[in-house]
């Protein structure tokens, strides 16, 4: 059976290939969707909890890049009930075709939905949501779709309020007292406010494949900011759906720590409640063994941890172990890292299975988070300054440490 909300048959589309860059060195080696996230969870997760709640239960999952680690996190769907005989979680993975045979990666958001054009308009649904797969919040999707067939939208986007110097980042939007869009800027120099959008649409399916098809004739498509959206709201009936409550884009390192520091705080949503509980694909753990030495403030401690240092304001992930002496402030350990003895880490991120060696400092108090990559060794007593990026499976010795690849140089080497 398919999913029909309001009398609208719907189809999901999740947008999950995308490199990530601004989050390297967390996704040199994984796909931006497949990061972890408190730990237990990954990137992913928030999105296809969401949907499930929200009764939507057919879910396609566009793939491009770094594909595989994220499709054993998916799992076929199984762990979000997904896994069905018909319809269900869908992976598409880039492709050719008989009219381009060498096939094509996406140029952006809007481009990777043009190429499954054909495929949606097989499908037949009256509503396509499309969703980012990276956006950390607590939504009902169903709440949307309702909104969107009252108004007879071309598009419905889901709106959130961010700082206005922040705004930039983001699709700005105004609208009137009734929720119709009246101007719409994609990354704009001077924002037109704090409100953005969440990277949640309902769309028309028919307007929405007929414009594509239209913009792909006049030429690139790229982001569904640069042409789709503001050739939507230039018909008057696009319409904005405001999101109550927390909404965070962790498309930074910045943003990634700072999302953790507010589930520290208490600023998130919870996580486990009976009706709408956050799920993941995960294996059994043994309960985090706390040592007689261990002192714990402000923290959250993985399923396999072991901790017997000091943790204060942090996250440790499954597996994880802060040795005796060691001292963990402001930071994330992820699943498998280890902190040895006597080191000192200060708001960094300590990649999947790295380890901080003996005696050594990693990041500072205060500025731009540190980041030692995935199996990547700070060796004993060396020492890697705030905002300093140790690249995955490198090695950091002591006196060697002028070859640690700085958060500027890593932004030009992407041109950023």
């Amino acid at each position: 059976m398919s999913t029909r909300i309001a009398g609208q048959k719907v189809l999901a589309i999740v947008l999950a290939g995308g490199k990530g860059s601004r989050l390297a060195p967390l996704t040199t080696e994984r796909a931006k969707p497949a990061v972890p996230f408190l730990g237990t969870y990954r990137l992913i997760d928030f999105t296809l909890s969401n949907l499930v709640h929200s009764g939507v239960q057919d879910v396609w999952v566009i793939e491009q890049y770094l594909p595989h680690g994220l499709n054993d996190h998916l799992s076929g769907g199984r762990p979000w009930d997904l896994d069905r005989t018909r319809g269900g979680l869908v992976v598409m993975p880039p492709f050719s075709s008989p009219e381009n045979e060498d096939g094509e990666f996406a140029q952006g958001n809007a481009h990777a939905l043009a190429q499954h054009a054909a495929l949606i308009r097989e499908f037949g649904p009256d509503v396509v949501l499309v969703l980012s797969a990276d956006h950390i919040y607590k939504f009902d999707y169903s709440d949307l779709i309702r909104a969107h067939a009252r108004h007879g939208a071309s598009v419905t986007m889901v709106t959130t309020e961010v700082e206005p110097e922040q705004a930039t980042r983001f699709g700005n939007v105004r609208a009137g007292e009734d929720g119709r869009v009246t101007e719409f800027a994609y990354k704009p120099d001077e924002p037109l406010g704090g409100t953005v959008t969440a990277e949640i649409f309902a769309y028309d399916a028919g307007v929405l494949l007929d414009t594509l098809e239209e913009l792909e004739r006049q030429g690139d498509l790229g982001d569904y900011g640069e042409e789709l959206l503001p050739a939507l709201v230039a018909r008057g009936d696009a319409y904005a759906v405001p999101l109550e409550g927390y909404w965070m884009d962790v498309g930074t390192l910045d943003a990634y720590l700072q999302t953790h520091r507010d589930f520290l705080d208490g600023l998130g949503f919870p996580l486990d409640t009976r009706d709408w509980p956050f799920i993941t694909s995960s294996i059994s753990r043994p309960p985090a063994r706390i040592e007689g030495t261990a002192r714990l403030d402000d923290a959250f401690v993985c399923g396999g941890a072991v901790i017997a240092g000091e943790v204060v304001g942090s996250v440790v992930g499954p597996n994880a172990v802060v040795e005796a002496g060691a001292v963990v402030l402001d930071s994330i350990v992820q699943p498998g890292a280890v902190v040895r003895a006597g080191a000192r880490v200060s708001r960094a991120i300590i990649d999947l299975h790295a380890t901080v060696g003996e005696g050594a400092e990693v990041g500072a108090r205060e500025g731009d988070p540190t980041v030692v990559g995935a199996h990547a060794t700070v060796e004993a007593g060396a020492r890697v300054g705030g905002g300093l990026i140790v690249e995955p499976r490198e090695t950091v010795r002591a006196g060697q440490e002028e070859e640690v690849v700085s958060s500027a140089k890593r932004d030009a080497r992407a041109g950023k």
